[in-house]
């Protein structure tokens, strides 16, 4: 089992399988959100996933028509994004917001046509 939380620990959750797919996303609305070069979720399923603590504070923004994304609305932090309709078995949750460590065996990159050039090594090192 692993736990996570927001950066006011207002939010907890645990999540009681091991990720199946470990990312790193580089679309632009990635990079918006997260205010980073790209941002690392792991997808678990749906089912896996449980909120412990703080659910009243956690808000959802609707960044495009089938991709819903959870955050907590004290302290801004990212938690969840989903894409609902068409992958409702599974969620993402985003991997810095662990506090179980976890080392993932591999990790891919989404969406590179859109890389910032400003990244050491473009994200390729």
């Amino acid at each position: 089992m692993y736990q996570g939380s927001c950066l006011c620990g207002s939010i907890t959750y645990e999540l009681s399988s091991e990720p199946v797919k470990v990312s790193h996303c580089h679309c632009k609305m990635c990079q918006k959100q997260h205010g980073a070069a790209f941002a690392t979720y792991a997808r678990v399923p749906v089912k896996d996933l449980v909120y412990t603590s703080g659910t009243e504070n956690l808000s959802i923004y609707n960044s495009s028509a089938t991709v819903a994304r959870k955050f907590c609305k004290v302290c801004g932090s990212s938690l969840e994004w989903n894409a609902g309709a068409s992958l409702p078995e599974w969620t993402s949750i985003t991997l810095a917001s662990l506090d179980t460590p976890y080392q993932p065996e591999n990790i891919i990159d989404l969406c590179t046509e859109t890389r910032v050039s400003w990244f050491p090594n473009n994200g390729s090192g």
